[in-house]
């Protein structure tokens, strides 16, 4: 009889197993900035990275209704068949060379590739790098031995309830070692350092799986040969329709580059992975006008104070600052209520025994009404002795596609480099275009949750219905239709980030569930009962006022406070003109490297015609005109459509005529009021129904707002 069970049990793993690896190994390589696709078979694209979408310029969605035959150049269509089929017959399934790819602007492009076969029995994975572009940029072509490994390879596996192997695919033979049948039916513990056939952490890597629906480590890992690794794991448990515990699905990826890298930088005594100052962070402190209502025991342990000085409303927020900060507290303080988070500085504490200690903080502003405000803490007093002006309290900023020099744009990054090691949830606000997607992914890769997914979910794309199923998943036979069970995005983000744009899109039945999920940290599937624990790290963003929904009843107040602990606002283009010319060479030597073209010079004239443009759509307007312009330019000079921007922007404030006065004024009131049309008919005196019909005159439309 247990032997029947037990291969009950096994036929079951085998079947729902490889479906959890696959959504496994998506969501960690969804976050790659290396262009990297998921194909099957025949060449389908399954999935693709964020790189991936930035190389060809389309949006994951895009990329996934494709065959990879689609991307390669006309030309070289004959020879895929060929290719492919060499590719798969190779016994240890792994091959690198070149493609002519058409990406990014319509350009065939020499695209180099490192192939890795049957990381699932018909699922392979290509890591591609732009050979065109480093050639012309004179960089070293990337070779294939220099991709990282736990880009090209993952080590895909399922193991029993015990910890015996049950399944051993092509990534894991190639990282470990051994062969599927060497494998199969032993213990995993042989896959670690150390004496006796079972390893304690394997056992709590298991066992803190098993409690929870994910749990991931950095650990050393052991080849065949005996050499170790340091490897990256992810497990998940797998349950029948009983709930009870079939197995584990896991994915391990060889670190051993980028621990080396990291060990290298903390000898050296510079930060590991990411430009942020090494500090501790101390916490999170948070008040009502001057008095400190909470406070991390890091911080009270800084300071010397218990909470029970707190529970007697001391110690009060200037007690803690010596008066020479004071100026310097109120400039935060004012610049945290027009922009929701000050920029991150230095200051001193007191502690309760009057000795000071140096930090680098920074002040958001919740309310007004009372006033309220949290300050995130970073304690430099382990700094080596570094010296850091008193302008520039951290490190140079390397953000990957965030460009410009600009005081607005330097007090985003500041900031980020200050929230990004903590958990706190972020709410970034600004327009349309401004960039809030790149805002959120450098603040997952700053974190020390960078090794794990970063999942995001436009929720304005979903429709309603179907977003609490998307956010939290569903058990089989929830509802009609609901034939197998699936994972939401809270249970794929699990020990990472999940964000979530257009949060002002949730609707409002929907809004208590997500609250509760983040207050408790726990959640149920729809149509399930058991309660699943979670540990994520919750970003959002938005472009519409969430304050004034909130005064309509269109969005809870307490789920608005609950996201805004920590607001970045990122400033829309207009105020930061000094950013124009940057971003323009920028664009412009992207599109031109894309096109194969060789646009070189901008002329101060079309420059000044981009400065003085007022860029409505933001960064994302700018970056298309540009692009259009590479494309109408045949030489070494930009040929910017100049007819399209100099008239309105040359022409005066408020000269505008009566139609374009009316645009505008309907468009400012739209955007005050987040967008929704009700409230702003509401706010100009009109039926609902005029102003829907003067919006389609005016050619208003939802990107406009």
């Amino acid at each position: 009889m247990g032997s029947s069970v037990q291969e009950l049990n096994a036929n079951r793993l085998a079947e729902s197993g490889p479906r959890e690896l696959e959504f496994l190994l998506r969501a960690v390589l969804y976050q790659s900035s290396q262009p990297v696709l998921i194909a099957d078979d025949e060449r389908n694209c399954l999935d693709a990275s964020f790189g991936a979408g930035k190389l060809f310029g389309l949006s994951r969605d895009q990329i996934i209704a494709r065959r990879i035959d689609q991307f390669v150049a006309p030309s070289f269509q004959p020879q895929m068949d060929q290719l492919w089929q060499a590719f798969l017959n190779l016994e240890q399934g792994g091959q690198d060379g070149t493609l002519p790819l058409v990406v990014s602007g319509g350009a065939a492009r020499e695209i180099g590739y490192v192939a890795s076969s049957r990381i699932l029995p018909v699922r392979h994975l290509l890591v591609l790098h732009d050979k065109t572009e480093q050639k012309e940029s004179g960089k070293h072509a990337v070779r294939a031995d220099r991709v990282p490994s736990w880009v090209k390879d993952s080590a895909l596996l399922l193991l029993d309830a015990d910890g015996r192997v049950a399944a051993w695919y092509a990534g894991a033979e190639r990282i470990y070692g051994y062969k599927s049948e060497e494998a199969i039916g032993r213990d995993l513990s042989f896959a670690y350092p150390g004496k006796g056939p079972h390893s304690a952490t394997l056992r709590e890597e298991l066992a803190r799986a098993a409690s929870g629906s994910r749990y991931g480590n950095e650990v050393w890992n052991k080849r065949k040969d005996g050499t170790r690794f340091w490897a990256n794991v992810l497990t998940v448990p797998l349950y029948d329709d009983q709930e009870r515990l079939q197995g584990f699905a896991r994915v391990a990826r060889d670190f051993n580059d980028r621990h080396k890298a990291d060990q290298k930088l903390l000898r050296k005594g510079g930060p590991a992975k990411q430009p942020l100052v090494r500090a501790d962070v101390v916490g999170v402190v948070s008040g009502e006008f001057d008095k400190i209502t909470a406070a991390s025991d890091a911080f009270l342990a800084m300071l010397g104070y218990s909470h029970d000085d707190l529970m007697a409303g001391r110690p009060y927020w200037p007690d803690l600052t010596p008066p020479e900060y004071a100026l310097l507290e109120d400039r935060a303080h004012e610049e945290g209520l027009i922009h929701g988070a000050s920029t991150p500085y230095q200051k001193e504490f007191i502690r309760k025994d009057g000795s000071r200690v140096r930090v680098l903080i920074t002040n958001a502003v919740l309310s007004l009404s009372p006033f309220r405000w949290t300050t995130f803490v970073l304690d430099l007093t382990e700094r080596e002795g570094k010296e850091i002006e008193e302008d520039a309290a951290v490190a140079p900023h390397t953000f990957e596609e965030i460009v410009g020099d600009s005081a607005p744009l330097r007090r985003v990054l500041g900031q980020i480099e200050i929230v990004a090691p903590t958990d706190a949830t972020v709410l970034i606000l600004g327009e349309t275009g401004t960039g809030k997607e790149l805002v959120a992914r450098a603040i997952h890769n700053l974190s020390e949750r960078r090794n794990h997914p970063f999942v995001t979910l436009n929720c304005a794309a979903i429709p309603t219905g179907l977003l609490e199923s998307e956010l939290f998943g569903y058990e089989r036979g929830a509802f009609t239709g609901a034939l197998s069970r699936k994972i939401g995005r809270f249970e794929v983000a699990h020990q990472g980030t999940l964000f979530l744009d257009e949060v002002g899109d949730i609707p409002l039945d929907l809004q208590p569930k997500l609250l509760r999920a983040l207050q408790e940290k726990e959640f149920e599937r729809l149509g399930g009962t058991r309660t699943i624990p979670i540990d994520i790290r919750l970003l959002t963003a938005t472009n519409q006022n969430l304050r004034q929904m909130m005064e309509d009843n269109l969005f809870r107040s307490d789920l608005y406070y609950r996201l805004k602990v920590f607001p970045i606002t990122v400033p829309p283009l207009r105020d930061r003109p000094e950013d124009i010319p940057l971003l323009a060479r920028h664009f412009t030597q992207k599109y031109s490297t894309k096109m194969k073209r060789k646009v070189e010079t901008i002329p101060s004239e079309t420059m000044l015609a981009l400065v003085r443009w007022p860029w409505r759509g933001n960064v994302r307007e700018l970056e298309n005109f540009i692009e259009r312009a590479v494309i109408l330019s045949p030489g070494r000079i930009l040929r910017a459509p100049l007819a399209e921007i100099r008239a309105d922007a040359a022409r005066p404030e408020g000269m505008g005529t009566l139609k374009e006065v009316e645009r505008e004024h309907i468009l400012h009131v739209l955007r005050n009021t987040g967008g929704v049309v009700s409230t702003a008919a509401t706010r100009l005196g009109l039926p609902r129904t005029t102003l829907n019909a003067m919006m389609r005159k005016l050619g208003i439309s939802r990107k406009d707002i």
